[in-house]
């Protein structure tokens, strides 16, 4: 009987243990909330739908009246739930900027959990597109609640925030990508299809590069704003500082200024952004230039000229790579070769990045440079090619000796016998 109670008292504690386990399955339980609001609208089940353990106002033991107001200590509605004790209920649209900034917009507030985060967002964000119309009181523009949730707001770092990276575009795609919404704007809502196909999305989604560029980091974060002509190129320049510098100091940039082009995004486009070629040079279909500049004016012929250059050494250096994969093949001394081919390389990329000057003159002379280096790398590659095949041939040579002297030592011993 003694045997059977203890059996008895295990079982029901065994029990407990699987019951708050399995409770504790949302991971809600484990916060140990012990608030009238969150006891009341748990035991009610109406606790809101997108709640999350992982909310970072949670785990900071924020409670819900951080942000609705009234009084949490008190298990009656007509007291937790009293406007004279600050009770705010579900928050106006045009309220939730100023509500979030309470606290994002207290420097010694928030300096309790990051010190090193930016107070100005909520300034940021009425100087913002989205701001703005929110002021007009548009009821469907994006507010804060739209990109980072209402109760399962989680760090930029996390993976599973609606912010991250990774994320990100299919956030600003829940709004951007409606159709109906976005023809309210006179928008186009392909934003995200195009983006995704890109040079920008294809790393970014595919090969989970979070060093590649989202909406966010052309378009800003609070302060989200289309870019106009005149900043799209420094927007450009974040990532691609030389490209940036060498267009805006070439003569094209006053010709695109006055002529109300953007320039980076006249060549390359915006959203869907292909990988460049050298083909985008040239007169031929597939160029860029030939979009401005026809047959017998001065653009088209430094088009040509310019195609000319880059492809050139191009051919060059991939000749060059060619027989120096002969020559490992072969098991030829391959180190000298390799560090020039490093080199040629390098200018290959700088010649490249050259184009943005539009000026052949600079480029023939940066072409002239590298190809002096490349013909030295191919003059040695011969060297070594031939030197194999005249090894081969001497020990060909060697072999037939032997092979002669073996035989006539034979027929030497056979002669005595």
């Amino acid at each position: 009987m003694h045997m059977s109670r203890k059996l008895l008292l295990l079982f029901i504690v065994f029990q407990i243990f699987n019951l708050n386990r399995g409770y504790s399955a949302t991971g809600i339980d484990s916060l140990k909330i012990s608030t009238s609001c969150f006891i009341c609208h748990k035991e009610t089940e109406n606790l809101p739908a997108d709640i999350s353990p992982d909310d970072a106002h949670l785990q900071a033991a924020i409670s819900c009246a951080g942000c609705h107001g009234g009084d949490d200590t008190s298990d009656d509605p007509d007291i937790s739930m009293s406007r004279t004790h600050g009770f705010k209920g579900v928050p106006l649209k045009k309220d939730i900027p100023q509500l979030c900034g309470k606290c994002h917009s207290d420097i010694n507030f928030m300096r309790k959990y990051q010190p090193r985060i930016a107070t100005d967002q909520v300034d940021q964000y009425f100087q913002s597109i989205h701001g703005k119309q929110l002021l007009r009181g548009d009821q469907k523009v994006a507010d804060c609640t739209s990109c980072h949730t209402a109760h399962a707001i989680r760090p930029v770092s996390d993976p599973r925030s609606s912010v991250y990276a990774l994320n990100l575009p299919a956030t600003c795609n829940h709004c951007h990508g409606d159709s109906m919404l976005m023809s309210k704007y006179k928008l186009k809502s392909d934003a995200y299809k195009m983006y995704r196909s890109s040079v920008h999305g294809i790393a970014l989604l595919d090969r989970k590069d979070t060093n590649a560029p989202a909406c966010n980091d052309c378009h800003g974060n609070h302060g989200a704003t289309p870019p106009g002509i005149e900043s799209i190129a420094y927007v450009c320049g974040t990532c691609h500082m030389k490209n940036s510098q060498y267009f805006s100091e070439s003569k094209m940039s006053k010709v695109f200024s006055s002529s109300g082009f953007h320039s980076c995004e006249q060549c390359h486009g915006h959203h869907y952004i292909i990988p460049p070629t050298d083909q985008m040079l040239g007169t031929d279909s597939s160029s860029v230039c030939i979009k401005c500049h026809k047959s017998g004016d001065a653009g088209y012929q430094a088009a040509k000229d310019i195609y000319d250059q880059v492809t050139g050494f191009a051919k060059l250096y991939a000749q060059a790579e060619q027989q120096l994969q002969e020559i490992r093949t072969k098991g030829m001394n391959d180190v000298e070769i390799g560090f020039m081919l490093q080199e040629s390389r390098q200018h290959l990329i700088q010649l490249r990045t050259l184009v943005h000057t539009f000026d052949v003159g600079k480029i023939s002379s940066k072409s002239a440079e590298g190809q002096k280096l490349l013909a030295g790398a191919i003059d040695m590659e011969k060297f070594e090619i031939k030197e194999f095949y005249w090894r081969r041939f001497g020990f060909g040579i060697s072999t037939l000796a032997f092979v002669i002297l073996i035989i006539a030592l034979i027929l030497k011993i056979r002669q005595k016998k």
